[in-house]
């Protein structure tokens, strides 16, 4: 493979960190091994998180979305997280049987920090508790349980730079393909776009739980 003019591969964690110094003053302190009732307000507004995960497959990273509070706080090490309906690929969950090795993304509209816990996650089938996470009389089929390692806030660089939350820098879904355009292409028109698309919109309220 060839390489651009003046490339250079870091290939050492003494380069990189000679790139970039020591981490120092809040970069070091925001991170503990439990959730703090600071942290713990974080996860309770957050709509939205992302699981990472790995396994022999492979890598993962899977978002998770419901009304705020949906990730539940057990304690100082733990949260609780319903799995809801997909589309049956259980990507995440194939990795945590294999590794149970993860890390939460929290993130909360409008707000440009974002929270992160790494730990380790327990797959459970526990009806008493999946009842307690019900919407519309649907259950999930499985809770995650997620041990805490490490917490700690990500500043908001990322979000300023990107503007992710300004309304100017939302993006009309008609600027990009559709999902039926996509699964047209890849599968040399074996799923006909204009009739998955037609659809859609009504799946998607069928088996949004």
């Amino acid at each position: 493979m060839s390489t651009a003019a003046g490339e250079r591969q870091i290939t050492t964690i003494d380069e990189l960190e000679a790139l970039y110094g020591a981490p120092v003053g809040p970069a070091v302190v925001k991170e503990i091994d439990h959730i703090s009732e600071h942290y713990r307000a974080f996860i309770e507004k957050a709509p939205f998180v992302v699981i990472a995960t790995s396994g022999p497959g492979g890598l993962d990273c899977s978002p998770r979305g419901d009304p705020a509070g949906f990730v539940r706080v057990l304690d100082r090490k733990r949260v609780l997280i319903p799995d809801r309906r997909g589309n049956n690929r259980i990507d995440s969950l194939r990795n945590l049987v294999e590794d149970p090795r993860v890390s939460l993304l929290f993130l909360i509209p409008g707000v440009n920090e974002t929270l992160r816990i790494n730990g380790r996650a327990r797959i459970i089938v526990d009806d008493a508790r999946a009842a307690s996470f019900a919407i519309n009389d649907k259950l999930p089929k499985i809770l995650l349980e997620v041990t805490a390692d490490r917490v700690y806030f990500q500043c908001a660089k990322a979000l300023v730079r990107s503007r992710l939350w300004a309304g100017e820098t939302q993006v009309p879904r008609s600027a990009l393909p559709s999902t039926g355009q996509i699964l047209e292409e890849i599968t040399n028109k074996a799923i006909d776009a204009a009739e998955h698309d037609k659809g859609y919109p009504e799946r998607i309220k069928q088996a949004i739980y």
